[in-house]
């Protein structure tokens, strides 16, 4: 197929064809386009498999691909029948997924260039009250996979896929973005943009608005100033705070400190950037959280001073409130950390981790119930959860004496996340509380294994239930389970 040659970079159509077949092929096996088969399939004295026609990602007609024979390897099976349709159940009004951008570029050190982009454009269509929006968790587990937007439509529970890519060549950027309707394939908009990188606010805030546009969805009163407003125009600083995500994200505490280092340097270089200030003070509120420095409440301390600026920058940023929230119920406010983490609901109705963070609180809050109804919410508007949420769904059920639903959960969190020291403690507890001794002896030295420092002392510093007979409760059962004290 075409390709067009600058410098030493190589692009066109014949190239994002073949990224797209090595996506589809599996392992040691050689996928190709029709174009090529039609002209070797006489040459080699091969055979070849006939996948069909294949939707793929930036080409705007189907790819008829094949798999080649490699004797005396058996042929690999074709992949699953994506059924046709949509979800049986779809939310009321527009939904959408917004998929992972490709990074076209050469540079794969540039990745978190595309990854910045789909997830402001993300955070941006979350805050419009009229629109579905899927969380960033569920999307970004597509990444780097070749997607059909009717199964992603169909694991998501959406009508429409937005998906698009990105290259960067040294001060220029070229973004390609497609809405794509997934009952029938149809594009609904489609548009490329050549633009300088100092563009690239202006251009995430574009993109919106031709998906809000094309989907009918109207702003309603504020909501406009909250979709459009950006907090810094220095292309470096969001570089920086996009680089230090990836980093947070991976919650252990050498990826929390580099975390930090990239935050500090986009404040740095805009100090009235209000989300690097978020997202610095979130590196001292999980230093607190997790016990990863002492004393605890200096490193709140420090988170609370962060967001205190942040607030100041902008006090319309529902992760400001949800930031808040979580520091208030270090601080055991528990109808401050309420109320902020309502307000941040209120300001993102999309967001799934607002939503969850706010389901933690009300755990804390004695309020379990309540907690377990949000967290569910939270885990709809994003399918492919993290693994926190099971936590947070695990230690409500706990509360409320659902034990074997409390058990399952907590395994299920550990089994995405076995490194989270959360769902550990709590399925130690709910072991003993049930009496079966020694599956909470063997839980407990699961959990000394990962965390050889734990003690029920330190963790009694760490609780933050409102009543008092919760942490009693919680701290009776592991003492039980064997736990020094």
């Amino acid at each position: 197929g075409e390709i067009i040659i600058e410098g030493d970079d190589i692009y066109g159509n014949g190239v994002n064809v073949a990224a797209r077949l090595e996506q589809m092929a599996d392992p040691g096996t050689v996928c190709i386009s029709s174009n090529v088969y039609e002209q070797i399939q006489s040459i080699f004295g091969l055979s070849y498999q006939d996948l069909g026609e294949r939707k793929v990602k930036n080409i705007s007609k189907p790819v008829r691909c094949y798999v080649v024979r490699m004797a005396p390897a058996p042929a690999p099976a074709a992949g699953p029948e994506v059924s046709a349709g949509l979800p049986e159940k779809l939310p009321d009004g527009p939904s959408i997924a917004v998929l992972p951008f490709d990074n076209m570029s050469a540079d794969a050190e540039q990745e978190y260039l595309a990854d910045g982009i789909t997830e402001d454009i993300i955070t941006a269509l979350s805050k419009i009250s009229g629109l579905f929006v899927i969380a960033r968790n569920s999307t970004f587990t597509y990444k780097g996979k070749a997607t059909d937007v009717r199964q992603v439509s169909r694991d998501l529970g959406v009508r429409y896929v937005l998906e698009g890519s990105v290259r960067k060549a040294g001060q220029r950027v070229r973004i390609t973005a497609q809405l794509v309707d997934a009952g029938d394939g149809g594009h609904v908009w489609a548009a490329r943009f050549d633009r300088d990188l100092g563009d690239i606010f202006a251009l995430q805030d574009e993109i919106t608005s031709n998906v809000v546009t094309a989907l009918h969805v109207r702003l309603v009163e504020g909501e406009q100033a909250r979709v459009w407003h950006k907090s810094t125009q220095s292309y470096p600083a969001w570089e920086c705070l996009t680089q230090g995500l990836a980093r947070f994200r991976n919650f252990t505490r050498e990826d929390n400190l580099l975390a930090r280092s990239l935050f500090e340097k986009s404040v740095e270089l805009d100090p009235g950037y209000a989300a690097g200030w978020v997202w610095l003070a979130w590196t001292h509120w999980a230093d607190a959280r997790f016990l990863w420095v002492e004393p605890p409440h200096a490193a709140t301390a420090r988170a609370a001073e962060m967001a205190e600026k942040a607030l100041a920058l902008d006090d319309a940023s529902s992760e400001t409130h949800a930031l808040l929230g979580a520091i208030y119920l270090m601080r055991r406010r528990y109808d401050d950390a309420i109320a902020e983490g309502e307000k941040a609901v209120a300001l993102d109705p999309n967001g799934a981790d607002v939503t969850a963070l706010l389901a933690m609180s009300l755990n804390w809050s004695g309020r379990p119930e309540q907690a377990a109804g949000l967290i569910e919410k939270a885990m709809r508007l994003s399918p492919l959860y993290s693994a926190w949420y099971l936590a947070v769904l695990a230690h409500a059920y706990r509360l409320l004496e659902r034990h074997q639903e409390a058990i399952a959960v907590y395994r299920s969190s550990i089994e995405r996340n076995p490194d989270h020291i959360g769902p550990h403690i709590g399925l130690t507890a709910c072991y003993a509380e049930l009496g079966r001794d020694a599956e909470a002896r063997r839980q407990a030295a699961a959990l000394l294994k990962l965390n050889p420092d734990f003690t029920l002392a330190k963790y009694a510093d760490s609780l933050t239930y409102k009543d008092p007979a919760h942490a009693e409760r919680s701290l009776a059962a592991l003492r039980k389970a064997g736990l020094p004290a």
